[in-house]
C-alpha cells in the first residue's frame, strides 16, 4: 500500500504543473470560441432563413433548423433574377484580375528583390505609398480615364484597372528574399538565364506567397460592389454583388421583404469563396506567415 500511494503521490505531484498550465489557456480557449461564434453566427442565420417560410422568419423564439427545410427557394431565387449570367460575370472579372495581379506581382516583385538597378528602392516606396490612398478618393479620376477611353460598361472597365496590385508586389517581394540568394548562383553556373530561373525556380518555391496574393485578389473582386456598380448599366455586365442589391430591391414590397430568397440568393454567393480558401487554407497560412520575414 505504502508503494502504491508513492505512486500515486510522485503521478499527481507531475500531473498538477501540467493541469496548472493547461488552466491557465482556458481563458484563451473560451475568448477563441467566443470569437468563433461571432464570427459563424451571421452565417448559420443566412443559411436557415433561407431554408425557412417569410412567416417563420420572425418567429420568436427563432428557429435554427427549419422544419422541413424549404430548399426550392434556391430554385426560386435562382430563377427570378439572371443570376446565373451575374455569376458568370463574377467568375470571369475574379479569375482574369487574379491571374494579372499574380503575373504582373511576381515579375515586378522579381524585379525588386532579386535585380540591382538604380532608384529601386525609392519606386519600390512609392509603390508601398499607394496602399495607403482609399479606394474611394480614386473612383473618380479613374471613372474619368475610362469615358475618355471608351470603356466605360464592358469587361475591360470591370477588369484592366486592377491587374496590378501594391500588396501582391509587397507580398511577393517579401517572400522572394527569403529564397537564398546561393541558388541564383548555382543556376548562373549551370547556364540558367534570368527567365528562366523565374518560372522553374523561383515561382515553385513560392506557392505559398501566391496562394495568399490569389486567394485575396479573388475575394476582393468577388466582393466589390461600388466600382461595378458606377462602371456598369447593362444588366448583362452585372455582377453577383450588384445583382445581389438589385435582387433585394426587387424582393422588397412595402414593409415586406422576401428574406428567405435574398439569403438563399447571398447563400448562393458564397460557395466560390468558401471553395476558394478550402483549396488554398494550407498554402494561404504558410504564405502569410512567411511572407513578412525579411525585410
Amino acid at each position: 500500500m505504502k508503494v502504491v500511494s508513492l505512486t500515486m503521490i510522485r503521478t499527481l505531484t507531475r500531473a498538477f504543473p501540467r493541469a496548472r498550465r493547461m488552466c491557465s489557456f482556458w481563458p484563451i480557449y473560451l475568448l477563441l470560441i467566443l470569437g468563433t461564434i461571432i464570427v459563424i453566427g451571421p452565417f448559420v442565420w443566412m443559411v436557415s432563413t433561407s431554408l425557412k417560410n417569410l412567416q417563420d422568419v420572425y418567429q420568436i423564439p427563432p428557429d435554427l433548423i427549419p422544419n422541413p427545410p424549404l430548399w426550392r427557394n434556391y430554385g426560386i431565387a435562382w430563377e427570378a433574377a439572371a443570376f446565373s449570367r451575374y455569376f458568370l460575370n463574377s467568375v470571369v472579372v475574379a479569375v482574369v484580375v487574379t491571374l494579372g495581379q499574380v503575373i504582373t506581382g511576381s515579375l515586378a516583385a522579381y524585379a525588386f528583390a532579386r535585380m540591382r538597378f538604380s532608384g529601386r528602392q525609392a519606386l519600390f516606396y512609392i509603390i508601398l505609398g499607394t496602399m495607403m490612398v482609399p479606394r474611394e478618393i480614386l473612383l473618380v479620376p479613374n471613372y474619368v480615364i475610362l469615358k475618355w477611353l471608351g470603356w466605360l460598361n464592358t469587361y475591360l472597365a470591370l477588369t484592366v484597372p486592377f491587374l496590378a496590385s501594391a500588396f501582391g508586389i509587397f507580398v511577393l517581394r517579401q517572400y522572394f528574399m527569403t529564397i537564398p540568394q546561393e541558388l541564383d548562383d548555382a543556376a548562373k553556373i549551370d547556364g540558367c538565364g534570368s527567365l528562366r530561373f523565374f518560372l522553374s525556380i523561383l515561382l515553385p518555391l513560392s506557392k505559398p506567397a501566391l496562394v495568399v496574393v490569389a486567394v485575396f485578389a479573388f475575394l476582393a473582386n468577388w466582393n466589390s460592389y461600388i466600382w461595378p456598380l458606377i462602371v456598369t448599366r447593362d444588366d448583362a455586365l452585372r455582377t453577383i454583388q450588384v445583382g445581389l442589391g438589385a435582387f433585394r430591391e426587387a424582393q422588397s414590397f412595402g414593409s415586406t421583404t422576401e428574406w428567405p430568397l435574398i439569403m438563399a440568393a447571398s447563400t448562393t454567393s458564397l460557395i466560390p469563396v468558401l471553395l476558394i480558401y478550402a483549396f488554398g487554407q494550407r498554402w494561404f497560412t504558410q504564405g502569410y506567415a512567411l511572407s513578412g520575414i525579411k525585410g
